[in-house]
């Protein structure tokens, strides 16, 4: 279940990439940017501003899924049936309703790959698979690894590692490089926010590093979470001490997905500003290689 791929990416790997974005995810993170990424299934997506006053037409085709109620309408997603979702675009003449997430077949996927192949040659780029959480796909992510390996791409995968080993083992064969999000090492933060597990993500950091699996530690600072001087020590010594890694990335937090919530009727639970604290991200990059890591501060 495929919800984009997005072409001639600069900040998913070295080089000029194609990321594959699968979808699906463990995690349910209060501050998630992708929150389209998060289930397995495909997600119905309304924009308001698209839709043409006095159309009726998708309440007229799907009654027992949508209502008109205070001058729009209210879509009851719950209440969409799988046949709903091939008719639901094609109803919405003012393209207000549009379906994320699609079913496609490897052979065509490779295709749209490869067609930028010359790219990766002259830049060192390559692809790589994001989410969501890839490995949720352990089958798919294995196979589509190898068919680049095969074509001499260079491959990796952006992961919360927030799924059993079994899920990530079979793939690091095939994998050149992965970006894995280190978001906290204390339980009770992490439960609270992600709805996961810390230590799940911190033991198959361990396992990786004993696999010797090249990756880079990716930390996205969150305000009322692990955006202060404590939590970042904790987890620039963890990724120092015992990731293997060379390289650790901190992300800013940014407030550009607020509006995929509007568009998928959810609420959006996270600070409403973002983060804007040079002295705190200058302690994280002078901490961080104070450790003898390699950073960088990415917005």
């Amino acid at each position: 279940m495929i919800f984009n791929v997005q072409r001639y990416s600069t900040h998913d790997g070295p080089g000029i990439r194609t990321v594959v974005f699968l979808k699906g995810c463990s995690l349910r993170c209060t501050w998630c940017q992708n929150p389209e990424s998060q289930s397995l299934a495909p997600d119905v997506l309304f924009d308001s501003r698209l839709c043409t006053p006095g159309c009726r037409e998708c309440a007229i085709h799907f009654p027992h899924a949508v209502t008109s109620e205070n001058n729009g309408i209210r879509i009851h997603r719950e209440k969409l049936l799988v046949s709903d979702l091939c008719q639901i675009e094609q109803t919405c003449p003012g393209g207000a309703l549009s379906v994320c997430g699609d079913e496609t077949e490897m052979g065509s996927l490779m295709q749209q790959i490869l067609r930028d192949t010359p790219f990766y040659q002259r830049t060192g780029g390559g692809v790589t698979l994001s989410g969501g959480e890839p490995f949720m796909h352990p089958q798919t992510v294995l196979a589509l690894l190898q068919r680049c390996q095969q074509a001499g791409l260079h491959t990796a995968v952006e992961s919360c590692l927030h799924v059993p080993w079994k899920y990530i083992a079979p793939s690091l064969g095939a994998l050149d490089l992965l970006l894995a999000d280190l978001k906290h090492v204390a339980d009770k933060p992490f439960k609270r926010l992600t709805g996961g597990c810390a230590k799940r993500v911190m033991d198959n950091f361990r396992r990786l590093a004993a696999a010797g699996q090249k990756l880079t530690v990716r930390v996205p600072l969150i305000p009322d979470f692990n955006a202060d001087r404590a939590s970042i020590r904790q987890i620039v010594d963890f990724a120092a001490n015992e990731t293997g890694c060379e390289d650790i990335h901190f992300l800013p937090y940014h407030t550009l997905g607020i509006n995929k919530y509007v568009l998928l009727g959810q609420p959006y639970l996270a600070p409403r500003q973002p983060l804007n604290d040079p002295d705190l991200l200058t302690f994280a990059e002078e901490y961080a290689i104070g450790k003898g890591l390699r950073v960088q501060l990415k917005g």
